[in-house]
């Protein structure tokens, strides 16, 4: 736990942001295309950097109509019907992944992506056309789920392969430490963990920016869950330490072109920030455990939000993320009703 919560220190780079489907200028080099999506978050940042006689690209927006056609107005207008030089993807999900394997299948370029990223978006799309796994039934049972919210969850289980595009069948692996050059400056490859398995990041330090994808926002904090196939995963233990690792590892000046939001400084005090949300929230959730709960019973300690079925599997996700860090410290324990349901107690 830290001493003292810090003191409010982030600033906005810009005052403005592009037009949706625009670009705008970060450096001479370095462009900010705003991408819009169809749900509440409205909108993502994707980058494209100046590399050798083209553009790399960083992070796609959805596979749909909208999307497609911003990218045939980008290689129309601003790469002047050029190609773009490769595709380099932060994380499997599919506002960033989505229109990888379109556009590296349209334009012959090459995919950059972490392997545990590229391997999970690929057991992702694989399960479009497959039944719901029984473990995901039992698994959301034991939340606490009614009949109605598991249906809710089985037609949304195939939605994957629907909004990202299937992927090449070779990539360039991004590892955590390596330098990726990209035009005139090196990009060190900076792996974060808890929000998606591999999540890449890239820092210049020539440039002072650091591209955090969903690993570094200004205002939300990313969704850190736990889901079926790992039902006793500790993801927050390795949120909070990627956090960590990053406020050692960045200049506190440094300028962060996050996902969602503006670009900002004060990278500090927001990693520091954002760790104190967890750690406040484990505490609340730790008491709010004095009575036996079910997961979906502890969204009121967690969310100030309502929660419903557009964002119950989301909030279910972050709540089990929550209870099993304090089961590993040995804060709460669980058990297992008659009806398969578990119950958490402090």
């Amino acid at each position: 736990m830290l001493d003292e919560k810090p003191t409010p220190d982030l600033a906005y780079e810009f005052d403005d942001v592009p037009d949706s489907g625009a670009l705008m200028q970060i450096t001479k080099d370095l462009y900010w295309l705003r991408m819009p999506l169809p749900m509440q978050l409205a909108h993502i940042n994707l980058w494209l950097i100046k590399d050798k006689h083209s553009w790399a690209i960083v992070d796609t927006g959805l596979f749909t109509d909208d999307s497609r056609q911003i990218w045939q107005n980008v290689h129309s207008d601003f790469l002047d019907g050029r190609a773009p030089s490769r595709v380099i993807v932060t994380h499997v999900h599919p506002d960033h992944s989505g229109c990888a394997g379109w556009l590296t299948e349209r334009f012959n370029i090459d995919l950059w992506m972490s392997q545990e990223e590229f391997l999970a978006c690929n057991l992702y799309r694989n399960a479009e056309n497959l039944p719901i796994p029984e473990e995901a039934r039992t698994f959301y049972k034991a939340a606490g789920f009614a009949d109605e919210q598991t249906q809710y969850y089985e037609r949304m289980f195939q939605m994957f392969g629907k909004i990202v595009a299937p992927l090449p069948e070779s990539y360039h692996r991004l590892v955590e430490g390596n330098t990726l050059r990209i035009g005139k400056y090196d990009w060190e490859i900076m792996v974060g963990r808890g929000h998606s398995p591999e999540h890449a990041c890239l820092f210049s330090e020539e440039l002072n920016i650091f591209i955090a994808g969903d690993q570094l926002l200004p205002t939300i904090s990313s969704n850190v869950g736990v889901y079926a196939p790992e039902p006793r995963a500790n993801p927050l233990k390795q949120w909070l330490h990627s956090l960590d690792s990053l406020r050692t590892r960045l200049p506190e000046d440094v300028l962060v072109l996050p996902a969602h939001g503006k670009p900002f400084r004060g990278a500090h005090w927001r990693l520091t920030a954002l760790i104190h949300e967890h750690e406040d929230a484990l505490e609340k959730l730790e008491k709010y455990c004095k009575q036996p709960r079910r997961a979906i019973d502890t969204f009121p300690a967690l969310f100030k939000s309502r929660i419903d079925g557009r964002n119950l599997t989301l909030a279910t996700a972050e709540s089990i993320a929550h209870l099993n860090y304090l089961m590993e410290e040995n804060l709460i324990s669980m058990s297992t009703d008659e009806h398969d349901v578990n119950w958490y107690v402090a």
